[in-house]
């Protein structure tokens, strides 16, 4: 028998699908501010997966992921249960800045305290509410506001249960990242939740290449879970690298940048990055890779502070498959999606 399931005192039985305000803490206008949780459950028993966005609340890619995986036709038939949180941090969303009201960071305030800061406090009630009754997690996360991520998966990959997960996501890139303190992956973790951070594209900005990838990956780990039907691709597969290091290449001069370098490009150790000029155009300084790698991120604007972080950089001992790679992903995700048959 399926085990039950239970948040916010609303029991979701097999084959029911609802929308749930898991109440939080009020604002101080004495307004409500409820966290939007999303549940589908199979009427078949199986695993129960998380998918949650904008824990940091300008990364809005993920808004966008979860709004067109849960209306995708691919998930009607649906074993086990889908928990989809569209908005972790609704403060940060509503005000569009990365902390919450109390100038934390969400993401490193887990386990939380029920007698804590604002951020504690939300942080323990999502997860007891949420996170602990789930066996596998995939959280999304964008770059800064004005830095841009390639896709790519950051996760423990010395575990194997997350790794192949990690594989079935299906992006070039897999980053073996270590668990931060504080940090929602880390206390998931804790908890027996075997999760996955997923990176792409900026704060504040919808990318549509960033979020169709995203929302392929899901259904593709779903599958790999026996969550959902496999089925046969005529598309060919994409065999991800793992970076097990990188390195953020900083601005060696204030000034207005000429970027030679995109993301998603292979780079020699000593390769130009980046051209920076004083306001006349002469040109001060040129930034170099001090690695050979992929830029995996990278800033957008073209002026820069000294000591800046400029363009972030993952090593590999094989290059070639990624750069190929990346194109076969761009190439799988050309295909607009408007009738929501999903992948």
């Amino acid at each position: 028998m399926a085990k039950e399931l239970i948040i916010a005192g609303h029991t979701i039985k097999p084959g029911e699908e609802v929308k749930i305000d898991l109440p939080s803490v009020h604002l101080y206008t004495d307004t409500p501010m409820p966290i939007p949780v999303y549940v589908k459950r199979g009427k078949k028993d199986g695993p129960v997966l998380l998918v949650s966005a904008a824990i940091h609340g300008d990364e809005i890619n993920g808004i966008e992921i979860i709004s067109r995986l849960i209306n995708n036709k691919s998930i009607k038939n649906l074993r086990g249960t889908l928990i989809a949180v569209p908005m972790v941090n609704v403060y940060g969303v509503l005000s569009q800045s990365r902390y919450m009201p109390d100038r934390r960071d969400l993401n490193r305030s887990f386990p939380g305290s029920s007698r804590g800061s604002l951020a504690g406090r939300i942080a323990k009630l999502f997860l007891n509410e949420v996170v602990a009754k789930c066996d596998y997690g995939i959280d999304l996360h964008t770059g800064a506001i004005h830095r841009t991520n390639l896709p790519q998966i950051r996760a423990n990959l010395s575990d194997e249960a997350t790794k192949a997960m990690a594989y079935a996501f299906g992006v070039p890139v897999l980053l073996n990242a270590d668990v931060r303190d504080g940090s929602l992956r880390g206390s998931a973790a804790e908890e027996g939740v075997t999760m996955l951070l997923y990176e792409a594209g900026e704060a504040l900005r919808f990318d549509e290449f960033s979020i169709r990838a995203g929302v392929k990956g899901i259904i593709n780990v779903m599958r790999h879970l026996d969550m959902l039907r496999k089925t046969r691709s005529k598309k060919p597969p994409i065999e991800p690298f793992i970076a097990h290091n990188s390195t953020w290449v900083r601005a060696t001069d204030s000034g207005v940048m000429s970027h030679r370098k995109i993301l998603g490009d292979y780079v020699k150790e000593g390769d130009v990055l980046a051209v920076i000029s004083d306001p006349y155009g002469k040109t001060i300084d040129t930034i170099k890779s001090p690695v050979e790698g992929i830029i995996i991120g990278k800033q957008n604007i073209p002026l820069a502070q000294e000591g800046e972080a400029m363009y972030h950089v993952a090593y590999f001992k094989q290059h070639d498959g990624v750069v190929e790679n990346l194109g076969i992903l761009q190439d799988n995700l050309t295909v607009t999606i408007d009738d929501n048959t999903g992948f």
